[in-house]
């Protein structure tokens, strides 16, 4: 299994680094292009979705990241 960090960054994107796969929806992956860290859009707002172009800046998207425990799994 890949090994990545997701960071959610405030009023921006999430952050993947490291080793990772991303597919749509039938499972065929995304050319990459080598890249070990790409930023997926949060917004709704890129042209380039599921990748951020930077929309979040000019549309004012605002989402605070901060760190919270989840509720147990049912």
């Amino acid at each position: 299994m890949p090994a990545a960090k997701i960071t959610v960054v405030s009023n921006g994107p999430l952050r993947v680094e490291g080793e990772f796969l991303i597919v749509d929806p039938e499972g065929k992956p995304f050319g990459l292009g080598g890249r070990t860290a790409v930023s997926l859009c949060r917004c709704g707002h890129s042209q380039n979705k599921p990748f951020c172009d930077g929309a979040h800046r000019r549309v004012g998207f605002e989402a605070p990241a901060v760190a919270r425990d989840l509720p147990p799994a049912s």
